[in-house]
C-alpha cells in the first residue's frame, strides 16, 4: 500500500544550540587563528622608541631583501664575541657586504651591553641568523660581558621586554620563543642552552611581559 512519510519538524530549541554552537566554534578559530602564525604585516607595528633603526646595506651577504612573509617565532642568538658592543656587531655584519669573508650572518635587531637595541633589518625581510627558519622568524642577537655568555641584567631586561612587544605585535606566545640552538643544534645562545633553568626563567619573563601588555591594551579600550 502506498503511503506518505510524515516529515519530522526540526526542534526550533534544537535548531537555536545548534547555530549558538556554529558561531562560537566559528569565533574560536577566528582566534585561534589570529595566534597561530599571525597575518599582521611588520609594516604596521611601530617598535618602542628604544629600538634604533640602523639598517644594513641590502646585499647577498648580510641583507639579501628576500621578503619575510610571516613572523611565526623569534629566535634568539648570543654574539659569541664577549664583550662587544651593538654597534661593533652591526658593523661586522656590514663589513659582510663585499663577500670577502664568505660568510653569511646577520640579525634583525641587536640588544647591547648597556640596553640598547640596533634594528639591522626591517621586519619585512629576511635575516641570515637562524637556519631553516630565516623564511618566518625575527632574530635578536644578545651582547655579553664574558666567555659564559650570560647576559649582563640590563641586557637580560631588554631581551626579554622586546620579545615580548614581538609576541604580542605578532599574536606570539613565548612557545614561540626559540634559542638557535633549539633550530639547528648550535650551541646558541650558550649561557641558555647550558643552563636550561636560566631559559625557562626567561621565557617566565616574556610571558609576564605579553600579559602587562595585554592589561595595557585592555585598559585602554575601556577608557576610550
Amino acid at each position: 500500500m502506498a503511503y506518505r512519510e510524515k516529515r519530522k519538524r526540526m526542534n526550533p530549541r534544537f535548531f537555536a544550540l545548534c547555530l549558538a554552537a556554529v558561531l562560537v566554534i566559528a569565533a574560536a578559530g577566528v582566534w585561534i587563528w589570529s595566534k597561530i602564525g599571525s597575518d599582521v604585516s611588520a609594516e604596521t607595528v611601530v617598535l618602542p622608541d628604544y629600538v634604533k633603526q640602523e639598517f644594513l646595506t641590502v646585499n647577498p651577504w648580510s641583507r639579501p631583501g628576500t621578503e619575510l612573509e610571516q613572523v611565526k617565532g623569534i629566535v634568539i642568538h648570543y654574539v659569541g664575541n664577549p664583550g662587544t658592543s651593538a654597534e661593533a656587531n652591526r658593523s661586522y655584519f656590514e663589513g659582510l657586504e663585499d663577500g670577502h669573508l664568505e660568510i653569511y650572518a646577520s640579525a634583525h635587531f641587536i640588544v647591547g651591553l648597556e640596553g640598547e637595541v640596533l634594528q639591522c633589518i626591517p621586519m619585512t625581510e629576511w635575516a641570515y641568523a637562524s637556519n631553516t627558519r630565516n623564511e618566518d622568524t625575527l632574530s635578536i642577537e644578545v651582547c655579553h660581558p664574558d666567555e659564559t655568555g650570560e647576559f649582563l641584567p640590563v641586557t637580560y631586561d631588554r631581551v626579554a621586554e622586546l620579545t615580548a612587544f614581538l609576541c604580542d605585535a605578532f599574536g606570539l606566545t613565548s612557545k614561540d620563543v626559540l634559542r638557535h640552538y633549539d633550530v639547528s643544534g648550535k650551541n646558541c645562545p650558550k649561557y641558555y642552552v647550558e643552563n636550561e633553568d636560566a631559559w625557562q626563567t626567561f621565557l617566565t619573563q616574556v610571558d609576564s611581559g605579553i600579559a602587562a601588555l595585554e592589561k595595557e591594551r585592555a585598559e585602554k579600550e575601556a577608557q576610550s
